[in-house]
């Protein structure tokens, strides 16, 4: 079985922000790729803490981690498949998103323990900040849930400026190598720390990493490399998704600042209640409402579905409470573990105004020796037949 977030990182449930931090740092030190070069297994180990930090430290995503269990969560993560949905970390987005674990700005704190060669290799110079991720919320329906559904958006977000393609320069001649760093993108620092003096790298503070200079903005976006705009986006949204359930699209959302690489689009999905047919998991109730007559006679009654209607038959003498089961009627599981089945609850409707022909006919009824309540053993009341459906 595999671990969980928790495990992963040696962290309780109840852990704070700094023993989160703590124990991930503690993990990355020992596992660092420059501390443990070609190996494979400590590379994994890396990047499984990673992951872990990565949702532990938000608030939302753990609360929705705590909430969903690690292999739904993960799974919904990864979603949709080939559209382009979350489905694990590189280590250049480690680098990048965890820079005040690996120093300052994702420079190699082991750098003078191996001669520079390590980290250095790997590094590639910056390409300006990263952009925002954008959110968007899907309205769908029981039937789009039960089948899965493209969607197409129209999003207003921050685009690549046109002008300059993202560069943010005038031109190609309003561009120089930058003098603080030399065009290299990082600069060097000494610090002591409890392991002693050591070497580390972070992003130049002139050039944002770039290893250049802009000498004159561009007009249209002011030096940003971008500009407000729209991008219509398609959405593919993998059948058996539930209310409030997140997806994230890589590269989708805000575009990065001087040609730095996009955000990611978080889509959160919203269901449309249906006008019949209420939702339980993978399950679907319906409320069928019978007159007495029917109930006591038998018939044939049309009941709605998410596929359309189906005809089902009711034997005579059914008592309101009783429950038909349609098999395979529900909602598929979002990892393709099954499809649900629809529960068709039977009430009994009981007329609340009778005329004098109605009233006369349940006189002469109400007497009978039929019609007196006489409830045998097969007769179940409401929570056995619960217990009996779900068991």
């Amino acid at each position: 079985m595999a671990k969980n977030y928790y495990d992963i990182l040696g962290v309780s449930k109840s852990a704070d922000d700094k023993e989160i931090k703590k124990a991930y740092r503690k993990i990355a030190m020992k596992y660092h790729p420059d501390r443990n070069p070609d190996n494979k297994e400590a590379e994994a180990k890396f990047k499984e803490a990673a992951e872990a930090y990565e949702t532990l430290r938000d608030a939302d995503k753990k609360a929705r981690y705590d909430r969903l269990g690690h292999d739904t969560y993960t799974r919904s993560q990864q979603g949709g498949g080939g559209g382009g949905f979350r489905g694990g970390m590189t280590m250049e987005d480690i680098f990048s998103q965890f820079g005040d674990i690996f120093g300052d700005g994702g420079g190699n704190p082991f750098e003078s323990f191996f001669g520079g060669g390590g980290g250095g290799n790997r590094r590639r110079r910056g390409t300006g900040e990263r952009g925002a991720d954008a959110r968007v919320k899907v309205k769908m329906t029981l039937e789009e849930i039960a089948k899965g559904v493209t969607k197409k958006i129209k999003l207003k977000k921050q685009v690549n400026c046109k002008t300059c393609s993202g560069s943010g320069a005038k031109d190609r001649n309003a561009v120089s190598t930058c003098s603080t760093c030399r065009g290299s993108g990082y600069i060097r620092q000494v610090q002591n720390t409890f392991l002693g003096q050591m070497q580390t790298t972070k992003p130049c503070p002139t050039c944002g990493g770039t290893g250049q200079e802009i000498t004159s903005k561009c007009n249209s976006c002011k030096g940003e490399g971008r500009n407000i705009g729209e991008d219509i986006i398609e959405l593919q949204i993998p059948a058996g998704v539930s209310e409030g359930i997140q997806l994230s699209m890589n590269g989708k959302g805000h575009a990065g600042k001087r040609g730095g690489p996009p955000g990611n689009l978080i889509i959160t999905i919203v269901e449309i209640p249906h006008d019949s047919l209420k939702r339980d998991g993978q399950n679907i109730i319906y409320d069928l409402y019978l007159n007495f007559a029917d109930a006591a006679l038998g018939e044939s009654v049309d009941v709605p579905t998410i596929n359309g209607k189906v005809k089902i038959k009711i034997p005579a003498g059914t008592q309101s409470g009783k429950i038909f089961r349609l098999r395979g009627k529900g909602l598929p599981d979002i990892h393709s573990h099954g499809v649900g089945d629809q529960l068709v609850h039977v009430n009994i409707w009981t007329p609340k105004k009778l005329d004098a022909n109605e009233r006369a006919l349940m006189e002469q009824l109400k007497n009978a020796p039929n019609f007196k309540p006489n409830p045998g053993k097969s007769d179940k009341g409401f929570f056995e037949k619960m217990r009996d459906m779900f068991s």
